[in-house]
């Protein structure tokens, strides 16, 4: 209350009225020099669940290519230029078809070259075994020593062998012009071309790719962690993309390493070709090894999860207090639109599955109910999410 001056008192004394006048204007003034009040923080309607033990029904499914077993890189194997491709990709081959052709030109004149050469050593040939037989005869009759002789039966051998060798040559040599023609080894579908007509081409170079017939597999990666689960032979049920029956398989083949990017394992799953659909189709695989069906667990809606530090936490509420704390929690997995909790709660406890985000440790907060909705049950009853939301 403000200081009043001596003269002030004075006149105050000798007129009561006017004292009580400022008297009250001084009351009002220090009132309003005073800070309000903080205002009470509002009470938040939220909508909670009680934890409660459920059954754990996931089957992953993981989605995956249908492949042939076998696909075969095919190339010339000899260098040159492409005249010609008979080929087309999706086009179905037989064994023995031509799927494409090298210009023939220069083999087709190496081997005359050898087919020339092999002509002369043979009149070399055929010349050594008329000197030798007559040779022989003049050794019959003491002419010649035998030292003679065997001059003349070393020189047939060696033109022999040169002649056996010219031989050779003109059959590798024709051997070389064949391989100019490109022909399917097995029959199946072209999946791939790696090489147009005017190209260039070296031995080996690829040029059509054949996926052949026969079995086909079923292809999808898995996680690091899932990999050990799969064994070999054990049962995977595969259905089409767009619907349809589903296929039984086996696994064939795991990778025996993770990929270096994505860090997952390849998985062969094998599958009867009769059954199998169209090559490159997309379809989705479900291995029985991965199923888990009838498992106890704790699950929540995702709705009630929140980020707190490096971890996970939910808002539980104390009915006692109807205040909410933090309380940390792990997540195993997902099932569906739930996560499943691996630790952290324990059946009966109220989470709230609504409005975490506006919380705040120990603030006050209502049930909310809907119109006509009964009041939730007592802590300690089985799973049962109210609505979502909060007010």
């Amino acid at each position: 209350m403000p200081m009043v001056a001596a003269p002030a008192l004075s006149f105050l004394r000798a007129r009561p009225a006017a004292g009580r006048l400022f008297l009250a204007a001084a009351v009002v003034l220090a009132a309003g020099c005073s800070r309000p009040p903080p205002p009470e923080e509002p009470v938040r309607a939220v909508k909670v669940m009680t934890v409660g033990v459920g059954a754990l029904d996931a089957s992953p499914e993981f989605s995956a290519d249908v492949r042939a077993r076998v696909e075969s890189r095919l190339g010339f194997r000899v260098a040159g230029k492409i005249t010609r491709r008979q080929a087309e990709l999706g086009q179905h081959v037989e064994r023995g078809q031509v799927l494409a052709q090298l210009d023939p030109q220069d083999y087709r004149l190496a081997a005359e070259a050898a087919r020339a050469q092999a002509a002369a050593a043979q009149t070399q040939r055929d010349l050594a075994a008329a000197d030798l037989r007559r040779y022989r005869e003049l050794r019959e009759q003491n002419f010649i020593s035998g030292a003679e002789l065997d001059r003349r039966e070393a020189s047939f051998k060696s033109a022999q062998a040169q002649f056996e060798q010219a031989q050779a040559q003109v059959a590798s040599q024709g051997n070389q012009a064949s391989y100019t023609t490109l022909v399917a080894d097995v029959a199946g579908v072209v999946t791939g071309i790696d090489a147009e007509p005017g190209q260039v081409v070296s031995a080996g170079t690829p040029v059509v790719r054949i996926a052949q017939d026969g079995p086909r597999d079923v292809v999808f990666a898995v996680p690091e962690d899932r990999a050990g689960a799969l064994a070999l032979g054990s049962p995977v049920q595969v259905r089409g993309w767009a619907g349809g029956r589903e296929i039984e398989g086996r696994v064939r083949e795991v990778a025996a390493s993770a990929d270096p990017v994505t860090r997952t394992y390849t998985v062969k799953v094998g599958i009867d070709a009769a059954d199998a659909p169209a090559l490159g189709a997309t379809v989705y695989a479900r291995p029985q090894a991965l199923a888990h069906g009838g498992v106890p667990v704790i699950k929540l809606p995702t709705s009630a999860l929140r980020q707190e530090g490096q971890g996970t936490a939910v808002w539980v509420l104390d009915t006692a207090s109807m205040t909410v704390k933090s309380q940390p929690v792990q997540v195993a997995t997902a099932d569906g639109n739930e996560a499943v909790i691996a630790a952290g709660l324990a059946p009966g406890q109220q989470v709230v599955t609504a409005g975490v985000h506006v919380l705040t440790a120990g603030q006050k907060v209502a049930v909310y109910r809907e119109k006509g909705t009964a009041p939730p049950p007592p802590p300690g009853g089985a799973a049962n999410p109210a609505a979502a939301g909060s007010r």
